[in-house]
């Protein structure tokens, strides 16, 4: 029997997702740098900016999430969630202080935000069970090509503009810009309710079952190990990899993270997420290890590699767990801004953990104690959740 073609929804929301990567993605590996060699901001600060700004994104993932199933709509939350963003990143341009670029940076999480819960609740909506995996893949495929291009550009038109950030962060608005035009005229509504009488007045974890509810507790355990790629560009400058080559670095992870994430999205259909997601695990505690242990340029390459395998093992695999998860639809995006909230939270600890250690102690007891909860994670999954 033919299986049925995926919903056009799910390439949409792809290419939106594309077109907003590759705009932050100009901006996002050379902001650490921008605030520590031309702000001259420490470690612990760049910590404090990119958990206080994740925190801020993620509380508002669960009230856009429940508030996208009480209006029983998600495409213009995820239109506003993408015009915040997008208004956001021109600022850049302008910033001489290091809380300038908080604000930048909260205003555009705020906007990722409103809109992830509701988008991932879409694609959801949009595809079949077993083809939940390569939806969400493709999803993730597209946003990952655009986290590849966007390195790429900064790339090859930084020696054009004598490597002037500024304007590098201000010519990333209009990829922005086409993202939400796409938005406008392509994405439409397609809900899949299995009560669409029901009302749901507030947040609460009633509605959802035990294993949803033991998944969310693993998933924090996890992240409170999954500090910022900023402290991943860090130690890539740490061991002496050049400014220029730093979004050819990050280029090559995005783009083992986009290829990488269909057909591994589509090995959770057909083996299960369960032991997919297991398996994500173990590759992000190995790959937090060789970040600790590292000692030339050579290996920070062949490791971050395999951070792009994580991403696609997990990335996908983890949204489409949690609709195998949710057996009340109607609840679907509240359940995606649990998770996000969740793990959006716990970011914020695990960041200002990371610089307090790398600090303190250095980078490898940072790196290990991020391997160790991974581990503590699969360990956790593997007893505790049977679905």
């Amino acid at each position: 029997m033919q299986s049925k073609k995926l919903d056009r929804n799910v390439f949409i929301l792809g290419l939106v997702s594309l077109f907003t990567d590759i705009s932050s993605q100009m901006i996002y590996p050379l902001l650490p740098i921008f605030l520590s060699s031309v702000l001259g901001v420490g470690i612990v600060f760049i910590g404090l900016l990119e958990g206080i700004a994740e925190t801020a994104a993620s509380i508002l993932k669960v009230f856009s999430g429940w508030y996208s199933d009480k209006l029983k709509k998600r495409k213009p939350i995820i239109f506003l969630g993408y015009s915040l963003s997008t208004i956001g990143k021109p600022f850049l341009y302008l910033a001489t202080a290091g809380w300038h670029v908080l604000i930048v940076r909260f205003i555009d999480r705020v906007g990722k935000g409103i809109r992830t819960s509701p988008r991932d609740a879409l694609v959801a909506d949009s595809s079949l069970p077993e083809q939940r995996g390569k939806a969400f893949g493709i999803q993730r495929a597209m946003d990952r090509m655009g986290a590849f291009l966007g390195p790429l550009i900064a790339f090859a038109i930084l020696p054009l503009l004598n490597n002037n950030l500024r304007l590098l962060f201000l010519l990333a608005f209009f990829p922005a810009l086409i993202a939400v035009l796409i938005i406008v005229f392509f994405l439409k509504e397609k809900l899949h309710l299995q009560d669409p009488s029901k009302k749901i007045k507030s947040i609460s974890l009633k509605y959802f079952s035990r294993d949803f509810k033991l998944f969310v507790l693993i998933l924090a355990v996890f992240t409170l190990g999954n500090s910022s790629d900023a402290f991943l560009v860090l130690r890539a400058r740490n061991l002496g990899i050049s400014i220029v080559f730093i979004p050819i670095l990050w280029l090559m992870y995005n783009f083992i993270s986009s290829v990488s994430s269909v057909p591994l999205g589509h090995l959770s259909d057909k083996i299960g997420r369960r032991k997919t997601t297991l398996l994500g695990f173990i590759v992000y505690g190995a790959v937090y290890s060789g970040f600790a242990f590292s000692n030339t340029q050579g290996l920070i390459w062949i490791f971050m590699a395999f951070y792009g395998v994580y991403y696609g093992l997990s990335e996908g695999v983890l949204r489409a767990y949690v609709a195998d998860l949710v057996e009340d639809k109607s609840v679907l995006a509240s359940a995606y801004g649990i998770y996000h909230t969740v793990a959006g939270l716990c970011m914020f600890p695990a960041s200002l953990i990371m610089g307090i250690l790398w600090q303190s102690f250095g980078p490898q007891p940072a790196f290990l104690f991020g391997a160790s909860l991974s581990l503590a994670a699969a360990i956790l999954l593997s007893i505790f959740i049977k679905k």
